[in-house]
């Protein structure tokens, strides 16, 4: 609790001063500043809670060695496992509690956060009324809306492109549609004055169609794409629940499109808690068979070994968006390796504690 106050205090402060000025442009309330800060705290404390853990280990470990503890353990034919079994346990339900924290309650808190940086600091804004929006739907449909609007769910100046599966380079059809609408009670585009073009190898032949149902109309079937998946894509991922996160990309994945990024999203709020238990193990095969040290130096210990891992998360994550890496060894990639390196430290020390 004392290592969560202290990096939550710094936090705080840097983040103050950076944004100071800009509070002052904007002559954002004192309470303003007061929820926003509130609203950053979930965030900060899903980044600090394994510094903390990190440090809690090495103090106690501290304390223990001080007061010659260790040695009476030792004396009593106690295993470093056995000895090391509450703090794992502790670990275990630090990480529960860490998984759901970070996949629902910082989400939101997140949410909330931006809500205000969005309304009153023009940051991170989402549009009401979007414009020349292009997606890819489908493997073979790219979708291009020229005005949308997000209250009235209403898409104009839509153009919709088929391509050949075999060929990606050539187009199959064309439809330009005048009017796009969102029917809530079907759950799906009702298109407006379509006009269709269909190419084939020696001609192309024109159509019109007055209206319907993206699905009734044989050339165009299934649209993916949805409301709520257009302001999804303008959302970071911080900002959506574990679940909601999780439907985004399974929506994704049926259009054909490459989800790599939003899987290594997704898999690290899985993994990332896992790091409270891996620090408690890197704490403690750091501090079995090392003498006495001061808090100093065991907070600078921790503020090191945090640096380092979080950065070996960063450097893994630019592979996992790119493709390069799965995106679920890109998540755990870092806690495997940790906890490799404190296996065996542990084991080595284990060796000179008998």
């Amino acid at each position: 609790m004392f290592g969560l106050f202290c990096f939550l205090l710094i936090f705080i402060l840097v983040d103050l001063f950076e944004n100071l000025d800009k509070f002052i442009d904007k002559n954002l309330s004192n309470l303003l500043i007061f929820q926003y800060y509130i609203y950053f705290i979930p965030e900060i404390l899903k980044l600090i809670t394994p510094v903390g853990m990190l440090l809690a280990t090495l103090f106690t470990l501290s304390r223990l060695i001080t007061y010659n503890e260790l040695t009476a353990i030792n004396s009593s034919a106690i295993s470093i496992y056995r000895f090391s079994f509450p703090l794992m346990i502790f670990g275990l339900i630090i990480t529960m509690f860490s998984f759901y924290f970070n996949g629902w309650v910082v989400p939101k808190s997140n949410s909330e956060k931006l809500r205000i940086e969005r309304t009153h600091l023009d940051k991170n804004k989402i549009s009401g009324v979007i414009q020349n929006l292009h997606i890819q739907d489908s493997e073979n449909l790219i979708l291009a809306l020229g005005v949308y609007n997000e209250s009235e769910k209403k898409a104009s100046n839509v153009t919709l492109q088929y391509f050949d599966t075999t060929d990606l380079s050539k187009l199959i059809y064309r439809f330009d549609v005048k009017t796009m609408h969102w029917d809530s009670i079907r759950n799906e585009w009702k298109l407006f004055n379509i006009a269709e073009r269909k190419f084939d190898s020696t001609f192309l032949r024109y159509f019109y169609i007055d209206s319907g149902f993206a699905s009734e109309i044989a050339d165009i079937g299934k649209i993916y794409l949805s409301p709520s998946h257009i302001i999804r894509k303008q959302l970071k991922p911080d900002e959506l629940l574990l679940t909601d996160l999780k439907d985004f990309i399974n929506s994704m994945e049926e259009s054909g499109q490459n989800v790599s990024k939003a899987k290594v999203d997704y898999y690290s709020k899985i993994s990332f808690p896992f790091a409270n238990i891996v620090v408690i193990l890197f704490g403690l095969s750091l501090s079995f068979g090392r003498r006495k040290s001061g808090v100093a130096l065991q907070f600078g210990i921790s503020i090191l070994v945090t640096f380092i891992y979080l950065g070996f998360i960063k450097i893994s994550q630019t592979f996992g968006y790119s493709g390069d890496i799965n995106p679920i060894l890109t998540a755990w990639l870092a806690n495997i390796t940790f906890f490799l390196i404190a296996i065996i430290n542990l084991f080595r020390v284990n060796i000179f504690w008998k």
